[in-house]
């Protein structure tokens, strides 16, 4: 399951303070890197490899600093030198990668400044005690993923719908006002909880399907319990 956005701005503010005064490549740039993982709760030895030997566009010999295939390809350069020069430096290692290497993200770093570059055209520039600010840019880091809902998404549509049909059936039976309203944002939040990582993924669905009857008339009473649960603190349901 991936950290929470709280647990890697707290990682990331004490990378940033641990890092902020290193300045050289060779002697600094695996545990800066190793560092850098950790704040997405991601073990180097799991998915990248350092000094990874790769063919360059002219068939030379390069190393690339690390490689996390599919994912994330890195370059680190001392600080002060052109990034931007690295940059080009980088994706001429990506030659020589297969298909199923292609990074999705290329950062590039002089420990002080970080040059991200995404695959759908995405350019960040900032420094190291800007990074709290940047870290939705590495969700595929954190294994989030990101998706974007348009006016025209069929499958966006029809959940606002079915919403709006609850509501009027609801409202028809006598069920009005805040109480509704309440309602219709609880029973939101689950949906929105059970396909997300507030919840196990799935088990709102497997709740209804496992322990409601077939016809729907018992649905009221469990949503009912299930709001109850959620309305009390973690110690006391322990308890």
């Amino acid at each position: 399951m991936p950290l929470s956005w709280n647990e890697i701005k707290s990682r990331a503010v004490s990378f940033s303070n641990e890092w902020k005064d290193t300045v050289r490549e060779e002697a600094d740039a695996k545990p800066f890197l190793i560092d850098f993982l950790n704040i997405f709760g991601i073990s180097q030895k799991r998915v990248a490899t350092f000094e990874h030997r790769v063919k360059k566009i002219d068939d030379a010999s390069g190393y690339i600093d690390l490689l996390w295939p599919g994912t994330l390809l890195v370059e680190m350069k001392s600080r002060g030198q052109d990034l931007n020069k690295a940059y080009i430096q980088a994706k001429n290692y990506c030659h020589g990668l297969k298909d199923h290497e292609l990074p999705k993200l290329i950062l590039i770093s002089d420990f002080q400044h970080f040059h991200l570059y995404r695959e759908d055209g995405l350019h960040v520039q900032f420094e190291i005690h800007q990074l709290i600010d940047n870290l939705q840019i590495f969700e595929e880091l954190a294994g989030y993923q990101k998706r974007t809902y348009h006016e025209e998404d069929p499958v966006n549509i029809a959940a606002a719908e079915l919403m709006g049909k609850l509501h009027d059936q609801l409202k028809d039976v006598g069920y009005t006002g805040d109480a509704l309203e309440a309602y219709l944002v609880r029973l939101l939040f689950i949906l929105f909880a059970d396909d997300s990582t507030i919840f196990q993924k799935g088990i709102f669905y497997d709740y209804l399907e496992q322990r409601t009857k077939e016809d729907g008339s018992d649905l009221a009473m469990h949503l009912d319990q299930l709001f109850q649960v959620l309305d009390t603190a973690c110690k006391i349901r322990l308890n």
